[in-house]
Order: C-alpha cells, then structure tokens, then sequence
C-alpha cells in the first residue's frame, strides 16, 4: 500500500445548516445542527486512507471530552491514535460553521490545542518520516512545526505536498522544502501577490510561486476545476459536475486523494483527476469526515466521466 504521513489539525465540528449566509450583524433563525469531526490534519488523513493509503496521522487534542471524542472517532475510521498527543493546557480544536443551501460556507475556528504544536512533536514523528513516502501537511498549526517537518521529510526522501491553509505569508525557506503546494484561489492570491479571479491570474500566480521555490503548484478553482503549473508547463484540468451541497471538506478530500495518488506513483495527470473525483464526490454530502468518499466511489466517477 502506498505511505502518507499526515501532520496537522484535528477538530470538533458544529456545523448549521441555512438557508442562506448572513450578513454582518444578521441573525438568521431556522437552521439544523450537525456535530461531526473534522480540522484539515485530520480531515486529509481520513480522505487519503479511504482513497487507500497507509497513513500515519499526528495530531494535537485537549484532555477533555472533544478530544476523547476525537481519538476514538479516529480508531473507529481505522487510523489509529498512536500519533495523537493530549495537552493538558488548552482544550480541544473547535470549527463552527455555516452552510448555505447552495452550499457556500463561513467557517470560524478556535484552535485550541493544535497552535500548542511544536518542533519537538515533528521529532517524535521521525520513525514515521522514515517510514512514509509522501508528507502531507497544512497550516492549521504554527509555522515553525511545519517547518520543521518539511525539513525532515526531505532529510528522509519523501514527497513534501504542503496545503497552505489557513493562507498566511510563507518564507522562501518553507517553500523550497514543499515538491507541491496546493493552494486554492484566496490562498494563491495571499502568498503570490497576484489576485486570483481568472485562469490566467492562476497561471501567474503558480509561476511566481514556483519562482519563490516550490517545484509544482496545483491552485484548486472550485467549480472551474484546478491548474497545474510545473516550471517549464502548465495545464488545466475541469471540474467534476456533480450537485453541490456542501463544499466544507471538498479541498481536504483533494489534498488527502493527492497524496495517495502521489504515493502510488500516478502520473501527476493521474493524480491531480483522481484528487478532482474526490473533491467533487465530498461536496455531494453534509460534513467534514462524514462527507469523504471511498477509493471505489472516486474510481467509479473516473469510469464514468
């Protein structure tokens, strides 16, 4: 099977249901509740075992109910909590969030334990580093354990995939470790200075990022599909039509497929449409973890499109 290394976030997810977004300082009443488990660490380490990879997690969770919650929610999906630390200090990471019906969100979260991550946690994952063949990480916990973690899984050989959310400014340094770094459009546009709104502000921005180090870019353009910008390339891959719901998890389902696919020695063409099915299949669903399709279902959208 092919080895991932997930490193990041884990969370307790409330998320309601409206009708529609509201505006600054609007109260909108009517709406459904949905508890479920998610944080983007996590969130990419289920979606790149369901699509059938090995994985190892590793994760931060306050000792409080949420964060029991979250370890046997994990061992209940099959990864395990051997990479999973309790602190004692802050309590568990918690993602409030809004869903519209078309499926457009606003998303808040308390961090909690994840910011609590440091260099000497990326250590004690270093049996799974030497291990693995592709490290995934994101940015839902400080910089400097992300670093850090880049720095080692090129020390150990492995494919460095970086998804840079939440989007914060990033040092040559952090991104001449990353071989692909996944932003979506908001996020490219922060770290590239230009403003992404259309495939060819896409293309640039790639290209400066590439320029700033990383060796590939994918900037995923939700309905539009993605854009893959290499050094000497670049290419357009289209988005799924499927019946949109809920987008909440669709880049962590990406990010998550991308990595095994990676990790399976897929063409990078092969990679980026077998992470795009399974984009497209998680927005059909409500949720975060609940919503993360299966390897059989992301190979059926292939057959079938």
């Amino acid at each position: 099977m092919p080895k991932v290394v997930v490193i990041g976030s884990s969370n307790v997810d409330f998320t309601i249901k409206v009708d529609r977004l509201p505006e600054t300082g609007e109260t909108i009443s009517g709406g459904e509740l949905y508890t479920s488990f998610g944080g983007k660490g996590a969130n990419q380490a289920v979606a790149a075992h369901r699509a059938g990879a090995e994985v190892e997690f590793f994760s931060k969770v306050g000792r409080d109910k949420n964060g029991e919650a979250v370890i046997k929610n994990l061992e209940a999906l099959g990864l395990g909590s051997n990479g999973i630390r309790m602190d004692d200090s802050l309590p568990s990471g918690v993602a409030l969030i809004m869903v519209d019906r078309t499926g457009n969100n606003q998303i808040a979260v308390a961090p909690g334990s994840n910011r609590s991550f440091t260099t000497e946690d990326i250590h004690r994952a270093g049996n799974a580093l030497s291990w693995g063949e592709v490290l995934l990480i994101q940015l839902e916990i400080p910089l400097p354990a992300v670093s850090e973690a880049l720095h080692l899984a090129k020390v150990y050989n492995l494919v460095t995939i970086l998804n840079p959310a939440p989007a914060c400014p990033l040092p040559r340094e952090v991104l001449s470790r990353v071989d692909i770094l996944t932003p979506n459009e908001s996020e490219a546009s922060l770290l590239s200075g230009i403003n992404v709104k259309e495939p060819d502000q896409a293309v640039h921005a790639g290209k400066r990022l590439i320029d700033r180090g990383c060796n590939q870019v994918i900037i995923t353009l939700g309905k539009e599909g993605c854009c893959w910008v290499g050094k000497d390339a670049v290419k357009f891959f289209p988005s799924f039509p499927v019946a949109e719901i809920d987008s909440t998890s669709a880049g962590d389902a990406f990010n998550g497929a991308l990595a095994c696919a990676v990790a399976e020695k897929k063409s990078m063409d092969e990679a980026i449409l077998f992470a795009g099915a399974a984009g497209a299949l998680t927005v059909m669903r409500l949720g975060a973890l609940d919503s993360i399709p299966a390897r059989y279902d992301i190979e059926r959208l292939l057959d079938q499109s």
